[in-house]
């Protein structure tokens, strides 16, 4: 689980240096050790390794494809607080009391959230084992605000052991990387710096972006349709007049003076052209008012109170540079270190494998946008993985002002104009308001809504395929240990962000589409591999559901997917007849779906 402000740190294989006895775990993790094993104690930990590279996506990341060239450029994270400062001064050496330390009593998940509130800000453990600050995320994806971090103590220390004539224990390679001696460490770099796109790949501008800041619906009459390609086929001129149809039926809702959200609903379901998409999102949240009429003043005013909100919430220290100067507000320290400090960490490395996501102007403006929403919801606060669910938002409505629909590369925002900018930014933070305040008990303290979905899958995965329930309880398989990061960041590091915008298609054409509809998703997800699920043990199911193989999914498998979820949702929702015979507890689980 995802903590609020200070995030939990993965199982280090440091961890496995100090053994301890728990033979009576009921832990599906845990194997008991050799009884003649020798107790291994911890040693002087070279700072230049990087400890525990278990990447979720590692595939994805493509890091040989990055710049590494330091990037000085970006703004520093502010000074974390107290406590964390204390377990980043010494981690080079472990802690002498880790001889003694004793593993805490196993809790099971349930127990786990509800009775300990506040373990997420618990240091203790962490300077007992002497753990790597932010060295990656929940879901395993490394951290370059650690690696900046990491790069600049190694070069101390590099300096002072030269000067000394001290080897060390790292190799050098042409382009300056630094490799271990080890191979059970990942490669240290340097924090990746900003990518430059080149200028044959420059996206163009639209002419008339000042329309369309104004009104989305100017974009209506910009629209280019598709040509048919000479010597196409029959098949090719009629997805090409589909297509056009279809374009076409969308302008005709969309420049009503009043807009039938219903009939909006009805032809989103199956997908929105991306031409017309960002206006459709913007009306299905309710954003945007149905009445031409209002639609100017309402951005108008939306806009300025999300600008004046981020003046505010980076200024209110007095002195501090405002965000529009693309600084940050790194050093103001009227900002909720905590909350930033988090936020500073999960943006870079944020869909890493996607150029535009490099771009110093997105990861300001994304910084920004999760700021100004977590100051605004205290109660839960900055949670990782919502840091996915903005970027469906921001990359749809940037695309809006831009010719090219193509904007994943050759794309740096900021070479575009500041009210762009500000209007994408504004924008994308009022629709993840709307999608969060659907779902927002799925990060608040304990994550009761994350709970009661995995209950929910559970069950619902028994009465669609009970053959593969009973293979995963047989193999000891809890539906928590994969499927709370299906709930939590909505399949996002399951598929690419393009069929996330496709599949949000859907959801935002149904009324409940993110809090219910998404089960019924995950539930065909996780059906449609029950042919190789049923045949792997325990640790064969954890890898394959931790990495399944949707690299190469089109837009054709995402419908697929969501048209067995819809026969899922006909046949299961609301009917009492298939909670008949179950106990009681766990119908109850089911009472908000099914």
């Amino acid at each position: 689980m995802f903590s609020s402000s200070s995030s939990g740190k993965k199982a280090s294989p440091q961890q496995e240096m100090v053994q301890v006895d728990r033979s009576d775990s009921g832990s599906p993790f845990w194997r008991a050790p050799q009884k003649d094993a020798p107790l291994k104690k911890t040693t002087t930990r070279d700072s230049a390794k990087v400890v525990g590279a278990a990447y979720s996506h590692a595939d994805m990341l493509k890091f040989d494809s990055l710049n590494l060239s330091n990037a000085g450029s970006r703004p520093r994270t502010p000074p974390p607080s107290n406590s964390a400062l204390g377990r980043t001064t010494s981690n080079s050496t472990a802690s002498p009391h880790i001889k003694g330390v004793t593993s805490p009593p196993f809790q099971n998940y349930m127990n786990f959230i509800t009775s300990t509130n506040e373990d997420w800000a618990a240091d203790d453990a962490d300077d007992v084992y002497a753990y790597e600050d932010d060295g990656d995320d929940d879901f395993g994806l490394p951290s370059l605000s650690s690696m900046k971090r990491r790069s600049r103590r190694i070069a101390a220390q590099t300096e002072q052991g030269t000067s000394r004539g001290t080897a060390t224990n790292t190799l050098t390679d042409s382009t300056g990387r630094r490799y271990s001696d080890s191979a059970d460490i990942a490669i240290e770099r340097p924090a990746s710096a900003y990518p430059m796109p080149k200028k044959t790949e420059g996206k163009i501008l639209r002419p008339q972006y000042r329309d369309i800041l104004r009104d989305p619906a100017n974009a209506l009459h910009l629209i280019n349709h598709p040509s048919v390609p000479p010597n196409a086929s029959q098949k090719e001129i009629d997805a090409v007049n589909s297509r056009i149809t279809r374009i076409n039926k969308f302008k005709k809702i969309l420049q009503a003076s009043t807009i039938p959200l219903n009939d909006l609903r009805a032809l989103a379901w199956s997908g929105v052209p991306e031409e017309v998409r960002a206006m459709t999102w913007q009306l299905l949240l309710s954003y945007l008012p149905t009445s031409s009429e209002r639609r100017v003043a309402t951005l108008e005013r939306k806009r300025k109170e999300y600008l004046d909100g981020v003046r505010q919430a980076f200024e209110r220290a007095g002195g501090a540079p405002p965000p529009s100067t693309g600084k940050g507000g790194g050093g103001n320290r009227g900002l909720d270190e905590a909350i930033w400090h988090q936020i500073s960490i999960d943006v870079p490395r944020t869909n890493p494998h996607i150029e535009l996501y490099g771009y110093e102007a997105t990861q300001r403006s994304l910084e920004r946008i999760l700021y100004v929403w977590a100051v605004r919801h205290p109660a839960s606060g900055y949670v990782q993985g919502i840091n996915d669910l903005v970027t469906p938002f921001w990359q749809v409505f940037l695309g809006t002002y831009i010719t090219d629909p193509d904007i994943e590369s050759g794309m740096d925002p900021g070479q575009l104009p500041r009210a762009v900018l500000d209007a994408v930014e504004a924008d994308t933070f009022w629709c993840l308001t709307k999608l969060l305040d659907g779902i927002q008990d799925h990060y608040i303290v304990a994550q009761p809504g994350i709970q009661r979905q995995v209950a929910a899958l559970r069950d619902l995965t028994q009465r669609i395929d009970a053959g593969l329930a009973k293979h995963l309880e047989e193999e000891n398989v809890e539906f928590i240990q994969f499927s709370f990061r299906w709930m939590n960041c909505l399949l996002m590091r399951e598929i690419s962000v393009k069929n996330t915008i496709r599949m949000w298609d859907t959801y935002m054409a149904e009324e409940q589409g993110f809090s219910e509809f998404h089960l019924y998703v995950c539930a065909a997800f996780l059906v449609k591999w029950s042919d190789k699920l049923v045949k792997m043990d325990f640790q064969e199911i954890m890898m394959f559901l931790q990495s399944l193989p949707t690299r190469e999914w089109t837009e054709k498998d995402i419908e697929l997917l969501l048209s067995e979820a819809y026969i899922w949702q006909s046949l299961f929702k609301g009917s009492s007849a298939h909670l008949k015979g179950q106990p009681s507890s766990r119908a109850n689980s089911l009472n908000f779906q099914l």
